[in-house]
């Protein structure tokens, strides 16, 4: 899928995969597409190679938000699409599906969940 398409793609999905008594609570986030994870974001996030990065939140998550959270840029939603790509292949599932749980899993660290808190989540939500 070309990059034209996967704009498209996650423009059309946006926060819809979110349930909505949580998508009404999501607040100043944006979201971008790389094409893939850089090398100084793999380093300075020390993942190694073998390791697959589908999105990443970065910003200030509604839980540390205080009094004077005011006029800050909005927080970001990264999505790596060629990744992304090849995880959907991977797993059997499709592109669209990847995307809305790559949301969904970085829309959950927006609401001050930790890594291994988002996985037991997700682990529970799939049983």
């Amino acid at each position: 899928m070309n990059s034209k398409d996967f704009e498209s793609l996650v423009s059309s999905i946006g926060f819809s995969s979110v349930p909505e008594r949580f998508r009404n609570l999501i607040s100043n986030v944006a979201l971008i597409i790389e094409d893939d994870v850089s090398f100084e974001l793999r380093r300075d996030m020390r993942l190694p190679d073998n390791e697959t990065l589908l999105g990443l939140y970065h910003g200030i998550p509604l839980t540390k938000r205080g009094d004077n959270y005011t006029g800050a840029l909005p927080d970001t939603i990264t999505l790596y699409r060629l990744p992304i790509l090849r995880s959907a292949e991977q797993e059997g599932v499709t592109v669209k599906k990847m995307i809305e749980e790559t949301i969904w899993h970085e829309v959950a660290h927006h609401f001050g969940l930790n890594e291994m808190e988002v996985r037991k989540r997700e682990n529970e939500r799939s049983s």
